[in-house]
């Protein structure tokens, strides 16, 4: 019979399309979601970029980039950079694993910025200041010459319009791809702040995590007000290095804001959240200071 002799079993076709089949699995994008290196929750990357780069659950702190501090830092639409356009250049022709220029030109694209330090004159609740900020993600903010240069003209310029310079610091060291003339920055920076002193203006720091090596060495730990995020890590030498060389047992967590703060190396750690309002109160300080002891200094004078 007809009946018997129908084939037993269907055929379907590889391409064709079922409702009932299972869809493919979407693939997340990459750096949409992340641990929390501090209490592990996994959290979403733009709640966090919302929330001024804080762990939504336990506020830890992650890096911010230049511009995202600066516009935290001041008020909007009144900062002014000064030398956009200063690059580094390979005065050593250094090669390595990788040529520095090559490095050079990939965090550029990577960062969008030319070196690792922003600076330039703002306002603060209209309080003018000059302020620099480091940039982790450029070559680690490593101190090379642009950097050092820089940093020098930042006190320079608060020297010659007679502001507060503040500067957020963020650096894995000098910057070796430069050789001594990176490590020359330190001192260089270190003499521009002295006429900075000398001439009375305040120079406030803000170590932001990681602050370190040459950095912490030279202007990083000058000012005369040392602010830090909570938890930064503040040191100039690694602790295997350190343990290596002297033997000595660490103590746990002594390159922390907080530890460094119990014993009289900070003067205060300052959530970010609270940044902006605390920086406007040490500004408003030390205007005011300034001019009370401009008056005494001119008064001196006239004697």
């Amino acid at each position: 019979m007809a009946l018997f002799r129908k084939a037993r079993y269907s055929t379907l076709n590889p391409t064709d399309k079922r409702e009932d089949q299972p869809s493919k699995k979407k693939e997340i994008p990459h750096g949409l979601w992340e641990k929390c290196p501090q209490c592990s929750e996994t959290i979403y990357a733009k709640q966090k970029e919302e929330n001024l780069n804080l762990c939504p659950r336990c506020s830890y702190h992650y890096p911010m980039t230049a511009w995202n501090r600066i516009k935290l830092l001041t008020d909007e639409g009144s900062f002014l950079e000064f030398d956009a356009d200063m690059e580094s250049v390979d005065k050593l022709q250094f090669e390595g694993v990788a040529p520095y220029l090559s490095k050079l030109e990939e965090n550029k694209k990577k960062t969008g910025l030319k070196d690792a330090v922003v600076y330039g004159t703002a306002s603060l609740d209209e309080r003018k200041y000059v302020l620099a900020v480091m940039d982790f993600r450029f070559l680690g903010a490593s101190m090379g010459c642009v950097v050092g240069e820089k940093v020098t003209r930042a006190a320079e310029l608060a020297l010659k319009e007679k502001l507060p310079f503040v500067i957020a610091t963020a650096s894995g060291g000098a910057r070796m791809y430069e050789g001594m003339l990176s490590l020359m920055q330190m001192a260089k920076t270190s003499g521009a702040l002295e006429r900075l002193d000398e001439a009375g203006l305040p120079y406030i720091v803000i170590m932001t995590h990681p602050t370190t090596a040459g950095v912490t060495a030279s202007f990083a730990s000058l000012g005369d007000l040392i602010l830090a995020e909570p938890g930064a890590m503040i040191a100039f030498a690694g602790p295997r290095v350190i343990k290596d060389t002297t033997q000595a047992k660490l103590p746990e967590g002594f390159q922390t804001a907080e530890f460094l703060l119990k014993k009289g190396l900070i003067d205060k750690i300052i959530g970010r959240k609270n940044l902006r309002n605390e920086l406007s109160l040490c500004l408003e300080y030390v205007t005011s200071s300034c001019k009370v002891h401009s008056a005494e200094r001119g008064k001196a004078q006239a004697k």
